[in-house]
């Protein structure tokens, strides 16, 4: 790292830490901490939330998988993208379950089915969660060991003790101490601060890789690749495993089952100050991606094209750290191997600017993780378990000193964990811990009155049950086991003979672990991928829960009440623009509805018609294609034009238009927190399946909560 490096990295780091000391002062109640008082407006919510996307270990892992499928799932993409953007404008769960006022998913659990249930859900989350959470700490701070350039080990007195580790504890030290400064209200303002200095370097580095593109190099890269293993032509690519059309197909149907279901952001769920808001920040999500595309496209294929001709002195300083790292550990090796490479090819002041938005996109994860996890401990694990609530500042101390738990736990199990897989693989996992079932548990909650908590608990089970198993299915330690080792055990149970032996091992061999493709078309290993687990887990968990519910249901459930409509309507959250709507038009079709004003609807609307515009270029492209087609080069061609081009064009407009709007949505921010009128009785206790803050002192249930001023 060149001084220059430095300076650009650190000053953006310590204008971000002076926010985040300032923000304390507006933590008044469990609300203001859990949900940002529930003040956030939708440029802030949107660039806060996408910065956890700017981390380093997600920059690893979108480089994965570029170099296995390249372009060619952003072909089959296009068309289902039209949906994710009319669910998006609708609204679709976010709405609805903002409109609940929950702080946290297994609150809103309690509210639609019962106490218990909200207990083993935030166990289920909480352990799923932290769990998931544990490696990302630990895989950053590797990053950064080698792209800094730091040495693998220290000496400290006697004992040699890995950088890493100090370096994972410097950082999990600072996200602990900026998460419990002020909560949820420093997450929304600091992930916003850094969100603005991401977008901006975006921008700029896209231009820089584009500058220092060898096009022609980049043809040879992308076109140098196995027979149907194609990174350009879609038509071309179904043997890439897990990355083909009806990979795209299924993941779209499990994307629209599981949306929410991960808490790992949990609190910008319930931080908007309307519904409506909330949603708005959702749709504009579609063209702040503009800017971060073309950079992370870019930088891909930089890295492909450098790693495929490494200069001879990266090499051998690379070979030297790669070295010191066991034979074993694959996936670290290789880490660590595109973590150098990242260094050695950025120029000065692009490779500190990068580092700077890299570790901001850290810090922007672990903050929301902190939070996340340790609130869901308190409010859904800790919470029900009393049978009174704590006072303000009790249940405030309660959660700082379990976002500082999580921190430490994060700490030891980084320091004791050894990855030997794909990081996505290890996410996949414990994410389908809770996610299999709790998909179905939220859509019928949110949408059906007549599902029951049986068909919750029933959906839920099935589900994780399934998917679970599924993925352990897949893992490769199966084909490492030796059944004639077990053949001791295996006596004792009654199995013996040689054959049954033999054919145990052929099954553990041949029919378990990563699916594997031979070069004559055929497969080992387990037969479904993660994808295929997920799908039939959720179609599975929803026909359960809709199965015992219709068994079980005696009364359908208060659905204005739970979502706060007609008289249970709360004054303070319902002031917004109210446009009248014909009976039948397009944009009730694609989700707008009253609460849209006109600007809302032309940023929609765009939005939507830009979809529309690629989904066309798919299928004219596709039938033209089919009809006539054109070489691999012409899809070289037309990836650099749509993948970078266009949106280098957008996104720079874009970069501009986010920036005066977070900058507004900032400064209203702490205008709303000023102005709050607070409610110690909003903290997420839940008597009686009603929020506490609406009911009176002597527990009588009043139809909406108490306003707030400051709107």
């Amino acid at each position: 790292m060149h001084p220059i490096d430095w300076i650009i990295t650190i000053v953006p780091l310590i204008i971000v830490g002076s926010i985040g000391l300032y923000t304390r002062r507006y933590v008044k109640s469990v609300a203001d901490f859990m949900a940002g008082g529930r003040c956030a407006g939708r440029y802030l919510l949107c660039t806060a939330r996408s910065e956890m996307g700017a981390g380093a270990v997600l920059a690893v892992a979108g480089y994965e998988v570029f170099r296995r499928a390249g372009f060619t799932m952003s072909w089959w993409g296009n068309l289902t993208a039209i949906l994710g953007v009319i669910t998006t404008i609708a609204g679709y769960v976010t709405y609805r379950y903002r409109q609940t006022r929950a702080l946290t998913l297994a609150q809103f659990f309690e509210m639609r089915y019962s106490r218990k249930f909200r207990f083993f859900m935030g166990i289920m989350g909480f352990t799923a969660g932290v769990i998931n959470y544990g490696i990302i700490p630990v895989i950053g701070a590797r990053f950064f060991v080698y792209f800094i350039g730091l040495p693998a080990s220290v000496q400290i007195f006697s004992h040699t003790v890995p950088t890493c580790l100090l370096l994972m504890g410097l950082f999990l030290t600072i996200s602990t101490l900026m998460t419990i400064s002020g909560g949820q209200i420093t997450v929304l303002a600091t992930n916003c601060a850094e969100g603005m200095f991401s977008l901006v370097v975006y921008v700029i580095v896209a231009f820089v890789l584009l500058s220092m593109f060898d096009w022609h190099g980049a043809h040879t890269a992308l076109l140098n690749t196995r027979a149907h293993e194609s990174m350009v032509n879609p038509f071309d690519s179904y043997k890439v495993q897990t990355f083909n059309t009806w990979m795209v197909a299924m993941n779209l149907l499990i994307g629209f089952y599981t949306v929410m279901t991960w808490q790992n952001a949990s609190a910008f769920n319930a931080s908007a100050i309307s519904p409506h808001e909330g949603r708005m920040g959702g749709i504009i999500g579609g063209w702040r991606n503009f800017a971060s595309g073309a950079q992370g496209v870019l930088f891909s294929l930089s890295l492909l094209l450098f790693l495929n001709h490494p200069p001879a002195a990266f090499v051998a300083k690379a070979s030297a750290a790669l070295a010191q790292i066991p034979m074993d550990q694959h996936e670290m090796k290789e880490q660590a191997w595109i973590s150098m490479a990242m260094a050695h090819m950025l120029p000065v002041g692009v490779k500190g600017a990068i580092c700077g938005v890299w570790l901001m996109g850290m810090f922007a994860a672990d903050q929301m993780h902190l939070h996340s996890w340790s609130s869901i401990f308190i409010q859904d694990i800790l919470l029900p378990m009393r049978k009174k609530p704590m006072g303000v500042r009790q249940h405030l101390l309660a959660l700082r000193i379990a976002i500082v738990s999580v921190a430490c736990f994060a700490f030891v199990f980084g320091a004791l964990f050894s990855q030997t897989q794909n990081i996505m693989l290890w996410f996949g996992i414990t994410q389908a811990m809770f996610t299999g079932g709790a998909g179905s548990a939220l859509l019928g909650g949110l949408y059906w009155s007549r599902g029951t908590t049986g068909g919750a608990w029933t959906g839920m089970i099935v589900g994780t049950v399934l998917a679970t198993s599924g993925i352990v299915l897949q893992q490769p330690f199966w084909n490492h086991i030796d059944v004639h080792a077990w053949a001791g055990w295996l006596g004792a149970v009654g199995i013996h003979s040689p054959h049954t032996l033999g054919r145990l091992q052929h099954v553990l061999q041949y029919h378990l672990g990563p699916k594997v493709f031979l070069d004559d078309g055929s497969f080992v290993g387990f037969p479904w991928h993660a994808v295929h687990v997920s799908f039939f887990a959720s179609i599975m968990a929803v026909a359960s829960y809709v199965g015992v519910s219709l068994m079980t249901c005696r009364q359908p459930h208060n659905m204005d009440r739970l979502l706060h409509r007609g008289q249970y309507a709360v004054k303070s959250e319902g002031s917004e623009p109210v446009v009248k709507m014909k009976r039948f038009s397009l944009a009730k079709i694609i989700g707008i509805d009253e609460h849209f004003s006109r600007n809302d609807r032309w940023v929609a609307g765009s939005i939507f018609g830009w979809n529309m515009l690629w989904c066309a270029v798919v299928a004219v492209g596709s039938l033209v294609y089919l009809a006539h087609r054109w070489s691999d080069d012409g899809w070289v061609n037309f990836w650099f034009t749509a993948g970078i081009t266009v949106n280098l064009i957008v996104g720079v407009p874009v970069c501009i238009w986010f920036t005066i709007g977070c900058a507004r949505d900032m400064k209203v921010f702490f205008q709303r927190l000023k102005l709050e009128r607070v409610d110690a009785r909003d903290d997420g206790t839940v008597p009686e399946r009603q929020n506490l803050d609406e009911t009176k002192p002597d527990g009588e249930k009043v139809a909406g909560a108490p306003g707030r001023k400051g709107r």
